[in-house]
């Protein structure tokens, strides 16, 4: 796991208006971790080119049949994911 300086928990599906805004808040510096519909970010591909620290809650990838990640993407579990709140400075939930 990496420090982070803002972790964004993003739970909304793609179409959601708060996914896009989630996604354009996003600095170099920040992680996004999908959680619940979230993931489903991971279906349309390219998610976020620039940004080297993006996570996938395990449960709720294979919960939607996602299969395995690819690119900058992590999967991490429950205990990853309090280590990754932990580790960042400021937690946005979405």
């Amino acid at each position: 796991m990496t420090d982070i300086q803002t972790l964004h928990i993003l739970n909304k599906s793609p179409d959601h208006p708060r996914a896009a805004r989630c996604v354009e808040m996003m600095s170099a510096e920040d992680g996004l971790l999908l959680t619940g519909n979230g993931v489903l970010l991971l279906a349309r591909g390219n998610l976020l080119p620039g940004a080297s620290k993006v996570f996938a809650l395990i449960p709720d990838v294979e919960a939607r049949g996602l299969g395995g990640l690819s690119g900058n993407v992590s999967s991490v579990d429950f205990a990853e994911m309090v280590t990754l709140s932990l580790q960042a400075q400021r937690v946005i939930s979405w």
